[in-house]
């Protein structure tokens, strides 16, 4: 079975990429499980209507498990708590029906950061004071997206990530809910298990993605094999999205100290 990254694997942002997605339908039609498994700080079924926008075809997939999913099992379990959401409101999605109660900063019981307020002018360091106040109330933030950058077209733009890495750096208690950690990929084993029927042998799992501070070392840790994309995220860092160098990639693979089982261009069967 694969689980398999969304952004910058399938898509951009703002288009889909067809021959990742004709991969991944061609491994579901030789009797694979796809599991897509995103960052995304939005409930699965959002995610869904976002790739349905992009077209992703709905062939390519058997499920997907967000970081959103885990997040709202954090808050569900965290009944009776005001919350201060940092994020745009397009991730309003990842409280529906959780009976939330909503604080600022100065009165909340804790923070969940699904992203900066205006990803296309914000930086994270635009954020300290309001961090400061939360780390002087010792507030508890939730970090609905682990990346700390993603691609949309040819641009990088700031995730969840570098916020809470920010917010982790001058000492506040952070719980990152999505990749590398392990309940997103608890969550998506369990779901291929529902879809096949039966329980699922890691040594058959291989995850892709192309990102080294959530993919690479995510399914490293989580003990699968793992397809590295290199025109994603780092292709700068490889020495250009159309000619990674081998160099490049090792030097930056070192740095992470964990290697991909194998590595691709882009993801194309």
């Amino acid at each position: 079975m694969f689980l398999s990254d969304v952004w910058g694997v399938v898509h951009n942002g703002e288009v889909s990429f067809p021959d990742a997605c004709d991969a991944l339908m061609r491994a579901r039609a030789t009797g694979k499980v796809v599991i897509l498994i995103t960052n995304a700080p939005r409930p699965g079924e959002s995610v869904i209507r976002q790739i349905d926008h992009l077209h992703v075809p709905r062939e390519a997939y058997d499920g997907i498990v967000s970081s959103g999913d885990v997040t709202r099992d954090v808050i569900a379990h965290r009944k009776g708590q005001s919350i201060c959401h940092i994020g745009p409101e397009r991730d309003h999605a990842i409280f529906k029906d959780l009976n939330v109660e909503f604080a600022p900063l100065e009165k909340a019981d804790y923070i969940v950061c699904s992203g900066l307020y205006d990803d296309e002018i914000d930086k994270p360091e635009d954020y300290r004071a309001r961090l400061e106040i939360a780390l002087r109330r010792k507030l508890f933030m939730v970090c609905g997206n682990p990346d700390l950058v993603v691609e949309r077209g040819s641009r990088l733009v700031y995730c969840a990530g570098s916020i809470a890495d920010l917010y982790a750096t001058m000492g506040g208690e952070v719980l990152y809910a999505g990749k590398p950690y392990r309940p997103i990929y608890d969550m998506a084993l369990a779901k291929a298990e529902a879809a096949l029927g039966r329980k699922v042998d890691r040594s058959r799992v291989m995850a892709i993605g192309d990102s080294v501070r959530t993919d690479l070392k995510g399914a490293c840790a989580f003990g699968v094999d793992m397809l590295f994309i290199a025109a994603g995220i780092h292709a700068e860092e490889f020495g250009g999205r159309d000619m990674p160098q081998r160099d490049a990639m090792k030097t930056v693979f070192a740095a992470a100290g964990e290697m991909p089982t194998a590595v691709m261009k882009l993801l194309i069967w």
